[in-house]
Order: structure tokens, then C-alpha cells, then sequence
């Protein structure tokens, strides 16, 4: 699966070497729920790169402690999915633990019911 992420600039996911780079566990799922989100057509990653730009710009406004992307995606993919109103936010771990979970092509998380059949196959 290869994610048509053309954020560049200062809005830029971190690479090293053109991959992705997550220094903690919780990136990476808010990335992949991002991904997902973005796949079932709850946005598409122009808007979700404008709220990144905005909440960068946010930070630079009144940077608090030192700079970290992914609590500014984070903060991105929290302001885009209330201004959609697409799911509750307990149920934001759950999506992206079941989207981690699939093989890609088979997140069809249109805010319907919970899955908890993980079958690793």
C-alpha cells in the first residue's frame, strides 16, 4: 500500500532514508487512523494537511516546550474529526487498532459497528 502523502514543507511527515518515521507507538496509530479516515472518504489529505498547517501554525504561534509533529498531527486529526463529527473519541483507538489490524484494502469503517474479530490471517 502506498499512501499518496504530498505533504512537503514544514507541514512534511519526518523520513529517514523516504520512510516514514514514528518515535513512539502512538504516532504511528495516529497516522494509520489518519490513513484510514482519509481511505473510507471522510476527508481527503488536502484537508487533513490544511488542519496540519494550521495547527502548526498554532504552535508557532505560541510554541509551549519543545517541537513535536506528531502532537501536532495528533491535534490535526482531532480538530478535522470534530468538524466532521465522524466518530466519538473512544472509538478512535478501536478504528485505528482495527485498520493496523487488516490487510490494506479491507478498512470499510464507514461509522458502522464494532469488529473485534481479529483474525491475523
Amino acid at each position: 500500500m502506498s499512501l499518496t502523502l504530498d505533504i512537503e514543507g514544514p507541514a512534511a511527515p519526518p523520513r529517514l532514508n523516504g520512510e516514514l518515521v514514528f518515535d513512539e507507538p502512538w504516532e504511528g496509530r495516529s497516522f494509520a487512523m489518519v490513513a484510514a479516515l482519509a481511505e473510507g472518504g471522510h476527508f481527503s489529505w488536502d484537508e487533513f494537511r490544511d488542519h496540519l498547517i494550521a495547527a502548526i501554525a498554532r504552535w508557532e504561534a505560541d510554541p509551549s516546550g519543545e517541537y513535536r509533529y506528531y502532537e501536532r498531527w495528533q491535534e490535526a486529526l482531532e480538530s478535522i474529526v470534530a468538524e466532521r463529527e465522524i466518530v466519538a473519541g473512544p472509538e478512535m483507538d478501536e478504528l485505528a487498532a482495527a485498520y493496523a489490524a487488516r490487510p490494506p484494502g479491507h478498512d470499510h469503517g464507514e461509522n458502522d459497528h464494532h469488529h473485534h474479530d481479529h483474525d491475523h490471517s
